[in-house]
């Protein structure tokens, strides 16, 4: 017999709510998988059967990698929140590695062919702080070799969060008030900035880890699991790579991903191997250094970040080494700078100085180097490097990445104050101590200067 309405009715009260939410997740899954493989209405390129690309939409600049072009509006709105594998589908269209590129990246990173990233650098990836906290802007940081790169990241963030994202005050609580969302666009509009810049401006490319193994391993090139499954995506317009990065951020910031890495591989081949030997000099002739068990970027790294040009040391201009030979060092003025302070240098060694391309970058913004451990030093104040009056008086914020530190130092620095009071005010909080490492480190740029930590316990 049909039904009555009101028992209808009342069985349909009776659906499982379950049952419900399962067939929910169960769509949103699929419309996920959909929009992943970019095969949504914001698609960048469309695939064919065979997982060739149909040319719409696409250039080719001779070197025979699809150039994927961002159209429409970015980014595109997530529809379910089950995070994007960190694999891409081996048919999204990049140049899969080949043996003779993967050996040249083994070269320019160790020197040989045979080395493999430790396991600090395998481990390490791009992770925010809880968003609405104060450190919402600031990503985790780890131990070893890849922290000072997520540090020189973290500069870049702090640049975009302040000083360049759209409609957004310049203040510390507008970068405390971070959402998700915005992390994950800060952290997309850092990366593509710096492969931008490394790629001189004219184009970025990006590599990612596929389902698939290209290369195999040979007796002269040691596999590591993942640079033999890498895809290569060259990108010729700035917001065609910032949308691309978002678009594949999980890539990047997903426990497991190998994001450092990825990163630095994407640095490297937006820069070009050629531009690389342009770059370096007979200082540095690669990228790592190994140190106790593991390996430390040199500086040219640090500089491809910060300036886009791999230069080896942190000087302006040329000069000449001991053995009069010419070594480079950094010939811009870059938006984040660099400062360094090491116990057991002295002034008198010219080649370890930083100059004032690093010292006075456009932003207020330094990546710090402090007996080998980086932090980041950074003021709110777009004026302070262009207004000698700010100078006199004003805030510094001090990010460690140390476990211990739950929110930014916040210093105020005078440059005018009387050599007595600066003395009176030091000897506070530590007796027998002048400064510390990151006063010291403070001093390399503004010579004279007191600081005040503020009530906090003074760092390092």
């Amino acid at each position: 017999t049909a039904m009555e309405p009101s028992d209808r009715e009342q069985s349909s009260q009776e659906l499982d709510l379950e049952e419900i939410t399962r067939k929910i997740s169960f769509l949103d899954k699929w419309r996920e998988i959909f929009s992943y493989h970019r095969l949504g209405t914001n698609n960048t390129t469309s695939q064919n059967r065979e997982g060739n690309h149909i040319s719409a939409g696409e250039t080719e600049d001779g070197t025979g990698i699809p150039q994927p072009k961002g159209h429409g509006h970015w980014p595109s709105s997530s529809l379910c929140s089950i995070p994007k594998p960190s694999i891409i589908s081996s048919k999204s269209g990049g140049l899969p590695i080949s043996l003779a590129v993967a050996t040249k990246l083994r070269q320019i990173l160790f020197g040989n062919t045979v080395q493999v990233f430790s396991s600090d650098w395998t481990k390490a990836y791009f992770r925010f702080h809880d968003p609405f906290s104060d450190l919402a802007f600031a990503l985790e940081v780890g131990k070893g070799g890849a922290r000072s790169i997520q540090m020189a990241v973290q500069g870049c963030i702090i640049k975009y969060l302040l000083f360049t994202r759209k409609g957004k005050d310049c203040n510390f609580l507008s970068l405390c008030a971070t959402s998700k969302q915005g992390q994950k666009h800060a952290l997309a509009a850092a990366l593509a900035g710096i492969l931008w810049a490394a790629g001189a401006a004219r184009k970025a490319t990006i590599c990612l880890v596929t389902e698939d193994t290209y290369v195999a391993p040979t007796p002269d090139y040691s596999g590591d699991g993942f640079t033999e499954r890498l895809q290569l995506f060259e990108l010729l317009e700035k917001e065609a790579t910032e949308k691309f990065i978002y678009d594949h951020v999980q890539c990047f910031k997903g426990e497991g991903s190998h994001g450092v890495i990825l990163f630095l591989y994407s640095l490297i081949f937006s820069r070009t191997f050629e531009r690389l030997q342009k770059d370096l000099d007979v200082s540095t002739t690669h990228l790592l250094r190994p140190n106790a068990g593991g390996f430390l970027c040199r500086q040219a790294v640090l500089n491809m970040i910060l300036t886009g040009r791999a230069s080896p040391h942190v000087f302006n201009g040329y000069q000449k080494g001991k053995s009069q030979e010419t070594l480079c060092g950094v010939l811009t003025r870059s938006d984040v700078g660099y400062l360094q302070w090491h116990k057991d240098t002295s002034e008198d060694d010219r080649l370890s100085q930083v100059g004032s391309m690093l010292k006075t970058p456009k932003l207020p913004i330094w990546l710090c180097n402090i007996n080998g451990n980086y932090s980041v030093l950074f003021s709110t104040d777009r004026q302070l490097l262009s207004d000698w009056k700010v100078e006199r008086l004003f805030d510094l914020y001090f990010y460690s990445g140390q476990p211990a530190q739950n929110k930014p130092a916040h210093l105020t620095v005078d440059t005018h104050s009387h050599h007595w009071e600066r003395v009176r005010h030091e000897d506070e909080h530590r007796p027998g101590r002048r400064f510390s490492p990151v006063e010291a480190t403070i001093r390399t740029k503004w010579r004279e200067a007191t600081i005040n930590w503020n009530g906090t316990v003074p760092l390092y």
